[in-house]
C-alpha cells in the first residue's frame, strides 16, 4: 500500500510521496541537507579546536620532563591561549589543574606554572 503524505522535501521543498515519514525527495537532497548541517557546526567549532590543539603543543614543547614549572611570558610568547582549555580537576587540597587534552597546568605564585601530564589519560 502506497501512502500519500503532504511533506515537503527538507532540502529543495518539493512535494514528498511515498512513506509517510519521508523527509526528504531523493538521496542527493538529504546528502546535501546533512552535509550543510556538519559545515555550519564545524564553522563554529574548527577555530575552537585549532586554538585548544595550539594550547596543547605549547605545553608539549615546554614541559619535556612531564613536570616542569615555566613562567606565565614563556606561556604566552609561544602563544599559549589560558581562555581556552578542556577541562579542570580539582585535588582534595583544593589546587585546580587546567587542562587541554592530557596536558595541564597549575597556577601558581608569582604568574609561574608547574605543568603537568595527566597520566590516567
Amino acid at each position: 500500500m502506497d501512502l500519500q503524505n503532504e511533506q515537503i522535501c527538507e532540502n529543495c521543498g518539493k512535494k514528498l510521496t511515498g512513506r509517510i515519514d519521508k523527509r526528504f525527495c531523493d538521496d542527493v537532497c538529504r546528502n546535501i541537507f546533512h552535509n550543510q548541517q556538519k559545515t555550519d557546526e564545524a564553522t563554529f567549532i574548527k577555530p575552537i579546536n585549532a586554538i585548544l590543539r595550539k594550547n596543547r603543543r605549547v605545553l608539549i614543547t615546554l614541559n619535556t620532563n612531564g613536570k616542569t614549572k615555566v613562567h606565565k611570558d614563556a606561556l604566552q610568547k609561544a602563544g599559549f591561549n589560558f581562555a581556552y582549555y578542556t577541562h579542570q580537576f580539582t585535588t582534595k587540597k583544593g589546587s585546580t589543574y587546567i587542562f587541554c587534552y592530557e596536558q595541564g597546568y597549575l597556577s601558581l605564585d608569582n604568574d609561574w606554572y608547574m605543568l603537568v601530564v595527566n597520566q590516567r589519560a
